[in-house]
């Protein structure tokens, strides 16, 4: 394949896409992804439905691009970080020098649960600098709240615009700084009743026996499972690397679960910590495990210590 120089001196090239309609969603995603063909690159598209179509009847019908499922790929921003590394490490042992990607993340993720979204976009600028990679994510700026955009102008450092604009964004935020942030956490409705169990100071097993007690008979059982290992996990961080006292509060409504484990100290020193794979020995693993299996996972630092809020369950 041919090299993309600029590509591969930079690492990862990270930009952001504002669009109000399908031209201008086309003037930025067509030459961005002509040009990945033209250099014979990986060339990747992961928008839903109906905008990966707009793009594939824009393209020649030749155009050898990949159209990848949101639905799939987006489930959750740890697994999405795991499944883009596993594709670009491939393209790279198969001799790509040049990697694009032009991608969205789905609008339903984004309305329910745009904070650890918010850290994938800020953590990627990290997980995915070892690989020669050019990607622009795109947001609808009629449907996209203004708190996303704020955040979505933080977390990346170029700006695409129509007809090959890549401009530098003078509002980027270095991601260690903001995956440190104190970010607020809003209460989920179920958050605004009282919990039906609180511990203080439990044992894993206490903590996994509550919430097994504690599970609405229409949420699936699977879900029931992945929660009890989540909290398990989480709560076992909470004693090994945390301050006393860890509290446990859990809630549960028709087809939902939220549990909060909140302990006196600051949090795993590793901001990437549920995003990446961590070492049991930085207080990372429960974290890395809850990411992977939990509906949403919230994590909160203020002046009292630390709050993991782990989800199962229909979207709140």
């Amino acid at each position: 394949m041919s090299v993309d120089r600029e590509t591969a001196q930079r690492g990862y090239d990270h930009a952001v896409v504002h669009y109000s309609g399908e031209d201008d969603l086309l003037a930025v995603a067509v030459p961005f992804l002509a040009a990945g063909l033209a250099a014979d690159e990986p060339t990747i598209v992961s928008l839903e439905p109906e905008r990966a179509e707009l793009v594939r009847d824009a393209l020649p019908s030749s155009a050898r691009v990949e159209y990848l499922s949101t639905g799939d790929l987006y489930a959750r921003p740890a697994a999405a970080i795991k499944s883009y590394r596993e594709l670009m490490a491939g393209f790279v042992a198969g001799g790509a020098a040049g990697i694009r990607i032009f991608g969205e993340i789905p609008q339903a993720a984004i309305d329910t649960s745009w904070d650890w979204w918010a850290r994938y976009e800020a953590a990627v600028n990290h997980a995915y600098d070892e690989f020669p990679l050019r990607s622009m994510c795109a947001y609808d700026t009629r449907t996209t709240p203004r708190h996303v955009l704020d955040d979505v102008a933080r977390t990346h450092p170029f700006v695409a615009t129509p007809g090959g604009g890549h401009h530098t964004n003078a509002g980027y935020v270095d991601p260690l700084a903001f995956l440190t942030d104190r970010r607020p956490m809003p209460p989920l409705p179920i958050e605004l009743t009282a919990p039906r169990v609180e511990l203080a100071d439990p044992r894993p097993v206490e903590a996994r026996r509550a919430v097994l007690a504690t599970a609405p008979v229409d949420l699936p059982a699977a879900e029931v499972d992945d929660l009890v290992l989540a909290v398990s996990e989480i709560v076992d961080n909470a004693l090994r690397h945390g301050r006393p006292p860890v509290r446990v509060r859990i809630w549960a409504g028709p087809g939902q679960m939220v549990v909060s484990v909140h302990d006196a100290g600051a949090g795993p020193a590793d901001p990437f910590a549920g995003l990446l794979p961590a070492d049991r020995s930085t207080g990372g693993r429960g974290l890395w495990i809850a990411h992977q299996i939990c509906s949403e996972v919230t994590l909160h630092r203020d002046e009292t210590g630390f709050t993991a809020r782990l989800t199962a369950g229909r979207p709140w």
